[in-house]
């Protein structure tokens, strides 16, 4: 069991972090998604540090949330963004569970997914800019990172799959299920009782946001798909990324 292979692998794929040496093959993608939450922890980090520095300089609400708003796109490459899009074209399309699939599939972008994803980074823009900094609610929106891959990574190996390939079925079938599970929950437990600790109250926001999504994600994949893709993962840690950020505004404003 080469655990270093895993996470390099986990960090190549999701994140733009330069890794050499990886070896792609089924015994080192198994615990791959074991090692997906870390990631989280390094784009929750650099969220704080720019919110940290932000507050510390003065800058304006404007800057402070357009730079906030593309950091975790810098530090992904983007590939959420992509299922993001597709999901959005397919759901559009109000086609058959065949036809969305093939959309999903499809490399082109719809006009549907360009609406979305200017409507998802002006909301995600607003809400920035609603943002009132505290370490405490900084801290909570870091740990959100952590907290939607953990949800992610559990969801991609214990939900039926829609397709019988793809990436995440790929992925999915190589993973040693107990382990991926067993990891996924445990920085899942950590998360949310690390936001808790902090701010029960903020937390509690963020906690009440994360479950609606991720039940609306669970019935839509189901219902729309016939189960999840690596584009409805994507999909998924979009949306819950940006609920992390509306449940600590409304808890702000509460």
């Amino acid at each position: 069991m080469d655990l270093w292979q895993s996470f390099k692998i986990a960090f190549s794929m999701y994140s733009v972090i330069p890794l050499r040496n990886i070896e792609w093959k089924e015994e080192t993608m198994r615990y791959a998604f074991c090692f997906f939450p870390l990631i989280g922890v390094v784009i929750g980090g650099a969220e704080w540090l720019w919110l940290w520095c932000a507050w510390k300089f003065g800058f304006s609400a404007v800057l402070t949330g357009a730079a906030a708003a593309v950091i975790p796109v810098l530090l992904t490459g983007g590939i959420h963004l992509d299922g993001f899009c597709d999901t959005v074209d397919a759901l559009s399309s109000h086609q058959p569970k065949e036809r969305k699939l093939e959309i999903l599939k499809d490399s082109h972008v719809g006009a549907f997914a360009v609406i979305g994803i200017c409507v998802y980074f002006l909301l995600s823009f607003g809400l920035w800019c609603e943002y009132q900094y505290s370490v405490e609610s900084a801290f909570i929106l870091g740990g959100g990172f952590v907290l939607s891959r953990a949800l992610s990574g559990l969801v991609s190996v214990l939900a039926p799959q829609a397709r019988k390939e793809g990436m995440l079925k790929t992925f999915s079938d190589a993973a040693k299920q107990r382990a991926v599970t067993v990891s996924c929950v445990a920085f899942l437990g950590i998360a949310a009782v690390g936001m808790l600790a902090v701010d029960w109250r903020i937390a509690l926001a963020v906690l009440a946001v994360m479950a609606t999504i991720l039940g609306y994600y669970l019935l839509t994949s189901r219902r729309q798909f016939g189960g999840v893709t690596g584009d409805l993962a994507g999909y998924f840690l979009t949306l819950a990324e940006m609920g992390v950020l509306a449940g600590v505004v409304l808890a702000q404003h509460w």
